[in-house]
């Protein structure tokens, strides 16, 4: 484990235990989630994916996580996929369409549903199925001279785990095309430009603002949060109307939690409100 997760309070918490690769900490109201293979960059194994699955399942139905930081550990958030880790596998050919519906694409559409609000913070490296768990967390705080990469086509294959669903969505056709079709390396800065990432920042703040942001989040009405999250991601592929009615849905939903009471004092006594997440 690195320095990094052996920080005081680094405690292993029930259905969040530490792994080989991941390093998991429950923070009252913040889970933290850190890519643990400094020496490989945080290349993702099987294992990690699997882990990963697991612990977003786990949160998404734990009453105590209200907001979920993913970071890396080291000078790099996450180069992709560990590709050498399969070499002489001998698995038969279609293996990998076969594989990926339970691995990096559950993974990717997991951070995407969950009704928790998801920051990631990268610094160095976020490449292939490492920059799509990035562009899939509803924030991305990137180092100014990180390097985002879509390296499919430079090895002769095609991208995956989401890629040219989210980069077409984020910053339209012609842009993804460029990082897709050419392969070539983003700066952090470049990316905020393009409204790729939420906002860029010198590596050495990289860690305070997503920290500031995940706290802000895991403070707010966490029920509210959830439901427009869903709302945003649905309305991307719905009609009009189905979409306003998945609207009254949610509203009627949130206007029955706690927080929505507790909304309402604090505007009739003109004061923060102070939101408990239920």
């Amino acid at each position: 484990m690195s320095d990094d997760a052996r920080r005081p309070g680094y405690e292993d918490q029930p259905g969040y235990e530490d792994q080989p690769g991941l390093g998991f900490h429950l923070d009252e109201t913040v889970l933290r989630i850190t890519l643990d293979r400094p020496q490989r960059r945080n290349a993702l194994t099987d294992e990690m994916i699997h882990g990963l699955i697991h612990a977003l399942e786990c949160a998404n139905q734990d009453e105590r996580v209200r907001a979920i930081l993913l970071a890396g550990a080291g000078e790099d958030f996450c180069s992709g996929f560990d590709l050498g880790g399969r070499r002489g596998s001998g698995v038969r050919t279609g293996a990998t369409q076969r594989r990926l519906p339970s691995h990096a694409h559950r993974l990717v559409s997991l951070m995407m549903t969950t009704q928790l609000p998801l920051v990631a913070a990268v610094r160095g490296y976020a490449a292939g199925v490492g920059l799509h768990l990035a562009l899939a967390a509803d924030f991305c705080i990137v180092a100014d001279d990180a390097r985002l990469w879509e390296p499919f086509v430079r090895r002769g294959f095609t991208p995956d785990s989401g890629g040219t669903w989210l980069l077409a969505r984020i910053v339209g056709v012609a842009r993804a095309k460029e990082m897709l079709l050419l392969g070539d390396e983003v700066s952090g800065t470049t990316a905020a430009g393009w409204g790729l990432v939420t906002r860029s920042a010198p590596a050495t703040e990289v860690a305070t603002v997503a920290e500031t942001l995940t706290k802000r989040l895991a403070a707010g009405p966490t029920v509210a949060i959830g439901l427009t999250k869903t709302l945003v991601l649905e309305g991307l592929s719905s009609g009009f109307d189905a979409h306003l009615a998945r609207e009254a849905l949610a509203i009627e939903l949130s206007s029955r939690s706690d927080d929505f009471k507790e909304g309402m004092r604090a505007l009739a006594e003109k004061r923060p409100a102070d939101f408990t997440g239920r």
